[in-house]
């Protein structure tokens, strides 16, 4: 009696377990669900003027191909983030600092003119 006793407290011990291991997965699963990631978008002007641009965070670049002068930068975190862009001569390049990209929005940085 004693040995079928021992192994029923085994089984519920190990299904507690199981339970516990089991919700808390679940829960962080629907937390890194609601998690949705940013963006930045957008256009340079004269659209053949720009030879390319990069988005900068940190250490870490990412360069895009630019499609008739728009650009967009997807999958983002949540962040601050430099936007590099690269012109054709007789045009300067340009910089744009501090884009804040916040949880699940696009940040639109609309027409972005060259100077000569």
């Amino acid at each position: 009696m004693k040995w079928h006793l021992r192994t029923k407290i085994n089984y519920m011990k190990k299904l507690s377990v199981f339970c516990v291991a089991l919700i808390l997965s679940s829960i962080l699963f629907v937390a890194f669900t609601f998690v949705k990631a940013g963006g930045i978008i957008g256009r340079v002007s004269p659209p053949d003027a720009v030879a390319g641009v990069s988005l900068v965070a940190g250490s870490d670049t990412v360069k895009i191909q630019v499609n008739q002068g728009a650009f967009s930068f997807i999958n983002l975190k949540e962040g601050v983030y430099n936007i590099l862009i690269k012109a054709n001569a007789p045009y300067k390049d340009a910089v744009i600092e501090n884009v804040a990209v916040k949880d699940s929005t696009t940040t639109d940085l609309g027409e972005i003119k060259l100077q000569q």
